[in-house]
């Protein structure tokens, strides 16, 4: 690719490093990678270097031998987990390192494969790394998820385009929507998340305690416990360094009071799941619970998710997205959760974080039950904004106030 293509990409390994993950002096470094992403690793090794990294450590993985073991192994092997490798991870969170997890997606992968199995395998996965994933939804330790084009990837999204120029452009709406298409990108970076903090800084003085969803196919109101709080996705990790944990980011969120959700929602983008399309669905809530479902695409996914734990029928997270935003203006599905739910109104399945509880981090699960809080080993954002969202916010005394209206802020 031409000269301009390299300027972005060294502005945007910058911004993994210096924004997201936001390395500091001596700090040990992990990449999670897939095996494919290898010549960017190297850029990104580089650039951490440069910020002080005192080790970079890489895992690479192949989602091509997960295809693989799901066809060929015994259902004993599909239990079997590498738990040293989880040990390994707890060590190095608890010295402090960052974690890029660099994602590199075929959205279509598993659309073959057997739904119980595959949620199976997810189920031994999420329970052996439960422990290290309360680094993650506590923001104790600094990590990131950010994503490189595939072949795959980019022919799911740009059908029409032979393969080389559908995976040009979507380098190119990688670039414009990480703002890493033009220069001063970190200077961009830290004006946008400001604009962030002040719309969660808002929402937080209005002491909304409940928010009233209105659209086609929806009809929801979700509760909130006094002692939650909404954030922007900059995380602050325990040895106090600000980062950003995603790459795009235009949300704000909070969790629910788990148990006070009711009513219908209905998706509006394609939600990919362990390598499988669930398109056109629907859920119905009683009491915080998903008690009925529908979808046109990927029933069986949907509903092997929904039964993974006793907390995967339950809300963890409400984010609010303007419709108006820089991915949403792309007019572009982009088949994978990191860019959809950041151009639109989301919400997710499982696990809360604790980060949106005052003082959630020294909670203990009893403490945090209380505020409402919901536990699971899954966590699954989809998608549900639109131009046609209405959303208003009711207050304690139950006075009732527009948040959005066609899709955006008042």
């Amino acid at each position: 690719m031409n000269t301009r293509y390299n300027e972005n990409l060294e502005r945007y390994a910058d911004l993994i490093v210096r924004v997201g993950l936001n390395i500091q002096e001596g700090q040990q470094v992990l990449i999670s990678a897939p095996v494919t992403t290898y010549e960017f690793v190297r850029m990104v090794t580089n650039k951490a270097y440069e910020a002080g990294a005192l080790h970079v450590m890489t895992d690479f993985y192949d989602e091509e031998l997960k295809k693989i073991r799901l066809e060929k192994s015994s259902e004993e092997g599909l239990k079997v987990y590498p738990h040293w490798k989880q040990k390994g991870y707890i060590e190095m969170a608890e010295n402090n390192v960052a974690l890029l997890n660099l994602i590199a997606p075929d959205p279509s992968l598993l659309k073959d494969a057997d739904p119980e199995r595959v949620a199976l395998l997810n189920k031994v996965g999420a329970e052996a790394s439960k422990e290290f994933s309360s680094y993650i939804g506590g923001g104790k330790i600094s990590w990131l998820i950010a994503a490189y084009p595939t072949r795959q990837w980019a022919e799911s999204v740009f059908p029409g385009l032979e393969r080389e120029d559908a995976v040009e452009k979507l380098w190119e709406n990688i670039f414009y929507t990480t703002r890493t298409d033009r220069e001063e990108s970190v200077d961009r970076w830290e004006k946008h998340i400001g604009e962030l903090n002040k719309r969660a800084r808002l929402l937080n003085e209005a002491g909304y305690r409940k928010l009233h969803y209105k659209g086609p196919g929806t009809d929801l109101t979700i509760g909130f416990h006094q002692q939650t709080k909404w954030i922007s996705a900059q995380f602050t990790n325990d040895r106090g360094t600000p980062f950003v944990p995603n790459l795009p980011t235009e949300e704000v969120f909070t969790i629910p009071d788990r148990t006070s959700v009711n009513g219908i929602v209905s998706s509006t983008k394609p939600l990919n799941y362990a390598g499988t399309l669930i398109k056109d669905f629907t859920l119905t809530f009683k009491d915080g619970k998903v008690v009925d479902f529908s979808a046109q695409e990927g029933y069986e996914t949907l509903k092997n998710l929904l039964v993974a734990d006793e907390g995967a029928s339950y809300l963890g997270e409400v984010a609010l997205v303007p419709h108006d935003s820089p991915i949403s203006n792309t007019n572009i599905i982009f088949n994978n959760t990191l860019y959809d739910e950041n151009a639109s109104c989301h919400i997710a399945l499982g696990r809360a974080l604790s980060v949106c509880v005052e003082n959630g981090n020294n909670l203990t699960e009893e403490e945090l039950n209380d505020v409402g809080f919901n536990q699971s080993m899954i966590h699954v954002d989809f998608m549900i904004g639109s131009n046609e969202l209405n959303i208003d916010g009711e207050k304690a005394d139950g006075t009732l106030e527009p948040i959005f209206r066609n899709g955006d802020w008042v």
